[in-house]
């Protein structure tokens, strides 16, 4: 069976259309020359591979240098219960699935949202069929459709002390991940970029589109952030490289309340 990767995002698709529907949506982009599409052979041919490395205890990175996708850095999640395969990439390789298997059982896949898919059913069969749950709302967008595709909603408890939720906001289902015992125990909040970890390590963003600029409103940036307050959480990892190392919860809640005093016009002064 062929199937294809959009070179932009990244997506797997069992078939090319015209264009890729997650890059034509306000929140991505089409390249100025056009869609361009590859296959993992065509990827590894020109040298990418996957690495793997540790973030802190029981949390790994799994990221590539392929020259396709947005670029994530998946996480795992390792409990003594299985493994979590957190925004995978949009490739994968035998090395890189030996890298992930050495870690323990993965026993669940899942995108924060779509843009995040990867190649997620590729992996699935890599690493055994598992399941790959992707929110409800927002499982019109999956463009390889597969049995190993199952819907979620609400808070599921996806291994113990693992907590899939989803506050919406970027998409309806967008999702983070709460890791009950990560950051020492204080709890660590994988948040894709539903919350995105800022470069000051101090602060957080709320955001429709990220390469577009698109804001999401100030009511609604308030509202994931109490979504996710309801979590104990110190550390918070993003989709990419952005943490912020300590006292996340309190940065989450006081970022909201910026987005929206600005998004108020309450600092309009200072413009």
């Amino acid at each position: 069976m062929t199937w294809w990767i959009c070179r932009t995002c990244g997506v797997e698709h069992a078939e090319r259309p015209p264009v890729c529907a997650i890059c034509a949506d306000e929140r991505q982009w089409v390249p100025a020359d056009g869609q361009l599409w590859t296959t993992l052979a065509e990827l590894a041919a020109e040298g990418a591979t996957v690495r793997v490395h540790e973030l802190e205890p029981d949390l790994y990175a799994v990221d590539t240098d392929a020259a396709a996708g947005i670029g994530q850095q998946a996480k795992v999640v390792r409990t003594t219960a299985g493994n979590l395969l957190w925004d995978p990439i949009g490739f994968l390789d035998d090395d890189g699935v030996r890298q992930v298997r050495a870690l323990g059982e993965v026993v669940a896949i899942v995108a924060s949202h779509p843009h995040m898919f990867g190649v997620q059913v590729e992996w699935s069969r890599a690493l055994g069929g598992v399941p790959v749950l992707v929110s409800a709302p927002d499982i019109g967008w999956v463009a390889r459709p597969d049995s190993v595709i199952e819907s979620w909603s609400g808070d599921t408890e996806i291994l113990p002390g693992v907590t899939l939720t989803q506050p919406g906001g970027h998409f309806p289902g967008s999702a983070v991940v709460h890791w009950a015992v990560g950051a020492g125990g204080q709890g660590v909040l994988l948040s894709g970029d539903t919350i995105f970890a800022n470069p000051d390590r101090t602060s957080v963003s709320f955001m429709r589109s990220y390469p577009n600029r698109i804001p999401l409103s100030g009511a609604v940036a308030e509202r994931v952030a109490r979504h996710v307050a309801r979590f104990d959480f110190d550390r918070l990892y993003n989709n990419f490289e952005g943490v912020i190392p300590t006292d996340a919860r309190a940065v989450v809640l006081r970022s909201a309340h910026r987005h929206a005093a600005w998004a108020r016009g309450d600092h309009d002064d200072l413009t």
